[in-house]
């Protein structure tokens, strides 16, 4: 798995508005991911303070070298996730054009999956412990199912991110209060008036952060209008919290009553332009206006904040007050930090114990096959009177030798799989018993050769190995299956079985690989300068 991104730790505002995607969109940029050759799955999740790609990159069936031995690596095989790292850089790149390129950040393997849970429990949010995060991952994964992008590998790790969520808001207090971009707006409008009480406050806009922000509002004391492009879903929000809706043609009168405009709209164009604030300006003699836009895209053009007596803030400006609402969660937040890390490494186990049942098959495979060849070799001589049904109760025989030769070893490799020693064991299997095929998934990715993208700011790093060693820049490649005939993947739900790991066991060297460089080297790497 892979990820690459940007988010308000890695750019501005005015960039991270060049790659906003709505949702009407999603479809055609997640087809146009899958459809690149080395991307199998993808997920877009695109917020108003991300934009991010998950991708699965696309398997492919392999030949061995020799008959009976794990096949060496190819090229192409050993840049899999390059690739579709580069694919994905190249979407991204494509959308927002050359400015994004040098804030986009990214991850490979089990760090991509801790990245995946980190966000869907809100600990990489602006507004750590925000709940709308949730519901926004789980719109992604909707989006993704509908375009039939999200597959086995990648669904399984979208859907136990959105558990890994709600077990961080179960079990710890981050989520406590009021927590979100919309009641950090309001805590601002408060240190500017003092008291809401008697104000008269404006919401452009009646989506979910315009809904949270109004009830806020109108708790406070302040008076509300609402307008909203769609009159029907601004009178069922005025309603709702006592407020006045107003047509959008009643924008700009709506501007020169209020004390307060809060502007969390959907729309690519800026709503509220200078022209509009300085006939307000006119109209108000003097009193100033307080604009706080926390839509991306901004609604309301940067420019009105140099004009007299406008004080506009954007969703950049509520740092200071976010950076306050850390700092009390902060004992809440490591809590959530070790479940994550618990479940990233659960899940690591899980998906490890996964990758060996290919070598397990093959060593079953090969152990059968061997015992019928003996025993056909005595039908053919021997024992070739024996009639239908003693021949029959020989190849039952074959079957429970399998078993029990087998069940010993068989449970202690899967008993092993979190163990570092792991790959060793299954190369040795391998080896030993002449098992053709691919080798058991004994890497999480080549780290990007070349040197590719920063790993995300303030991310935690990646734990280091049972051995007490840094992970290794690269790794040998792990195994792969063929590719299915429809390229598209097929849809997966997670039933959320697996054991959580003792907190203590070993972790195994490979799963660490970590790709942390600078991003505009992984574009130049993969050519796609100028793309």
């Amino acid at each position: 798995m892979i990820f690459v991104g940007l988010s308000h730790k890695t750019a501005p505002i005015d960039v991270r508005e060049r790659l906003a995607i709505g949702r009407d969109r999603l479809p055609e940029v997640l087809a146009r991911l899958t459809a690149h050759p080395a991307i199998g799955e993808a997920l877009v999740l695109s917020t108003c303070n991300r934009v991010e790609i998950y991708a699965s990159p696309r398997q492919q069936a392999l030949a061995p070298s020799r008959p009976g031995s794990a096949p060496p690596p190819s090229d192409d095989e050993l840049s899999r996730d390059n690739e579709a790292l580069r694919a994905a850089v190249a979407t991204l790149v494509g959308l927002g054009g050359d400015a994004v390129r040098g804030h986009l950040a990214g991850r490979v393997g089990s760090d991509a999956v801790l990245h995946l849970f980190r966000v869907a429990a809100s600990l990489d949010s602006m507004v750590v412990g925000e709940p709308q995060i949730l519901g926004q991952m789980k719109e992604a994964i909707e989006a993704a199912r509908g375009a039939k992008t999200l597959g086995v590998r990648l669904g399984r790790a979208a859907h136990r991110a959105i558990k890994v969520g709600k077990r961080v808001r179960t079990e710890t207090a981050i989520g406590a209060g009021q927590v979100s971009v919309s009641s950090v707006a309001i805590d601002l409008a408060r240190q500017i008036f003092a008291d809401l009480a008697g104000h008269t406050a404006l919401l452009i806009g009646a989506g979910d952060m315009a809904e949270a922000a109004s009830k806020l509002l109108v708790r406070a004391g302040a008076r509300l209008i609402v307008v909203n492009r769609s009159p029907d879903r601004a009178a069922a929000l005025a309603r709702e919290v006592g407020g006045e809706p107003r047509p959008w043609a009643d924008l700009e009168r709506s501007v020169i009553d209020a004390d307060i405009v809060i502007s969390s709209t959907s729309s690519p164009n800026y709503v509220v332009t200078p022209d509009l604030v300085r006939r307000a300006r006119k109209a108000r003699k003097g009193r100033s206006l307080f604009l706080i836009d926390i839509a991306v895209p901004r609604d309301i053009d940067p420019a009105v904040n140099k004009l007299d007596s406008v004080y506009l803030y954007d969703v950049d400006d509520l740092s200071q007050i976010v950076a306050q609402s850390v700092e009390g969660r902060a004992a809440e937040a490591a809590r959530a930090e070790a479940i994550v890390a618990d479940e990233a490494q659960a899940f690591e186990a899980w998906t490890l114990e996964r990758a060996l049942t290919p070598t397990i098959v093959g060593l079953r495979a090969r152990t059968r096959s061997i015992l019928a060849a003996e025993v056909e070799r005595s039908l053919s001589g021997k024992l070739r009177h024996l009639g239908a049904a003693e021949r029959q109760a020989l190849a039952m025989m074959i079957d429970a030798a399998t078993n029990k030769l087998l069940h010993v070893p068989t449970t202690r490799l899967r008993a092993m799989a979190s163990d570092p020693r792991v790959a060793e064991h299954v190369d040795s299997l391998r080896e030993l018993f002449d098992i053709d095929g691919a080798p058991a998934e004994n890497a999480l990715a080549s780290a990007l050769a070349e040197g590719e993208l920063r790993g995300v700011v303030d991310g935690p790093p990646t734990p280091r190995s049972a051995r007490g060693a840094a992970p290794p820049a690269s790794g040998a490649r792990g195994g792969t299956s063929p590719r299915h005939a429809d390229p598209r993947p097929q849809a997966a739900e997670d039933n959320g079985v697996y054991a959580r790991q003792p907190s203590g066991r070993p972790q195994p060297a490979e799963a660490g690989v970590m790709a942390v460089a600078n991003p505009a080297a992984a574009v130049s790497a993969a050519g796609l300068k100028g793309a």
